[in-house]
């Protein structure tokens, strides 16, 4: 995995539950200054995960590749990073 990015979500929208194309990755709460801990998650065999420190629902969605999301904004990419 050390040679794989791994995606961040963020849930500034306070939607229930998203979409997303990964197992693997990183929650973190809403976007900085306001998130949370960033805390992995992987979902292993299972098809969803809840986050414990925002209680969002992530669910697997095979049919998106691992830096999508639905809704698309949850997405987060560091600014340094998008430059």
């Amino acid at each position: 995995m050390a040679d794989q990015v791994i995606p961040h979500f963020q849930n500034d929208g306070g939607v229930e539950s998203i979409k997303i194309g990964a197992r693997e990755f990183m929650c973190i709460g809403a976007t900085p200054p306001f998130d949370h801990p960033h805390v992995f998650l992987d979902m292993g065999d299972e098809t969803s995960i809840v986050c414990p420190y925002c209680s969002t629902l992530y669910v697997c969605d095979e049919s998106l590749k691992p830096g999508m999301s639905v809704p698309a904004d949850c997405l987060w990419v560091a600014a340094e990073a998008a430059e």
